[in-house]
């Protein structure tokens, strides 16, 4: 494993800081920028470029060896010792003014995301992960929540057009019947981290991209939810499905996903 996790854990933190800023500014001002549309409800703003190049110009100068892989640039073509950026998760959120978007920063080394940061700017909460030291909100330590009664959870599923529509009417219908609380909020990676806060009791979806579920898979893992085999299931280079809950939850959540923990 790469050595200098808790330098690039810090290098995390203080660089989704500033670009949260950026981005905070930007959401100001929004009216005057452009959007493109890339699929099915997904957006493109100016403001996605512009995080993301300032991120991947700070991690170059303060690690020159590292990969990188963003959303909007592509691949530098490694798999171990590589940051992994989503420099806005919920752009469509951004696009329309809804102040529910952040940016996810992970670092995945051994095969696995050993930091993660995720940074909602509108709220002022930084989620930080570092591998075998926890999870914190703020600084303060944070876990999943204690809800073992499926009627008693909330559950987000995030919605992906590389799958069918109807499996994801499938799938809602069996978390809702089982009597859960049912979301959908716009960014998987905020679910994650909510899911590490304890706030949801867990995020599903049958499909997401690395960039917008690694920093939330460390997340959950350091604040003792359960997650499934993301990485396992080539996720970082074509994506795969993700379920994350607290543990109590999680037969009964994996059965309905059809996702193995």
């Amino acid at each position: 494993m790469p050595t200098g996790l808790e330098e690039r854990f810090g290098a995390a933190v203080s660089v989704a800081r500033t670009a949260g800023a950026v981005i905070r500014e930007r959401f100001a001002t929004r009216g005057a920028q452009t959007y493109e549309m890339k699929g099915h409800q997904d957006f493109l703003t100016e403001v996605d470029s512009e995080v993301e190049t300032l991120v991947a110009a700070a991690i170059a100068r303060a690690f020159p060896d590292d990969g990188f892989i963003g959303e909007e640039h592509g691949s530098a073509g490694r798999t171990d010792g590589v940051w992994v950026v989503d420099p806005i998760d919920g752009t469509s959120n951004f696009a329309r003014g809804i102040g529910h978007f952040c940016i996810s920063i992970a670092y995945v080394a051994g095969g696995e995301p050993v930091i993660g940061v995720i940074y909602d700017p509108m709220r002022d909460e930084m989620f930080a992960a570092l591998q075998g030291r926890g999870a914190t909100l703020n600084g303060a330590p944070l876990r999943v929540s204690g809800v073992s009664d499926i009627r008693a959870a909330s559950v987000e599923c995030g919605w992906s057009m590389r799958r069918p529509v109807p499996d994801y009417i499938a799938l809602c219908a069996r978390v809702m019947e089982m009597g859960a609380g049912l979301y959908r909020c716009g960014s998987g990676a905020l679910g994650m981290a909510y899911v590490a806060a304890g706030r949801l009791d867990s995020y599903c979806e049958l499909h997401i991209n690395a960039w917008d579920v690694l920093a939330g898979v460390a997340l959950v893992r350091e604040a003792g939810g359960a997650v499934s085999d993301f990485m396992g299931q080539g996720g970082l280079a074509r994506g795969a499905p993700i379920l994350a809950c607290t543990p109590a939850l999680g037969p009964a959540l994996s059965r309905a996903s059809g996702i193995a923990l």
